[in-house]
């Protein structure tokens, strides 16, 4: 089962590519995406990551919380479900 991860703090120069080309260090990433603002296209600051197993993400976690990218200290953990918006 595929799990997906929330990464926060990212530098804005961060891409999807850099995401991607990080965690395949833990396994196999099925999907990487940077989170931009509408308005602007600038980065927001955070991503989220697809593990291709459980296992995978749990070593992603263990690997890259608190690692350097790109010059910031990195937070990752599992991703929790949209809250709807009222």
């Amino acid at each position: 089962m595929e799990s997906k991860l929330f990464v926060g703090n990212l530098s804005w120069e961060v891409t999807a590519d850099d995401l991607k080309a990080l965690f395949a260090g833990a396994g196999s990433v099925t999907d990487a995406a940077v989170i931009s603002d509408k308005m602007t296209g600038r980065s927001r600051g955070f991503g989220f990551v697809t593990m291709g197993s459980d296992e995978e993400a749990k070593k992603a976690i263990e690997m890259f919380n608190q690692a350097d990218l790109k010059g910031r200290k990195i937070n990752v953990n599992i991703a929790r479900p949209m809250e709807p918006r009222q």
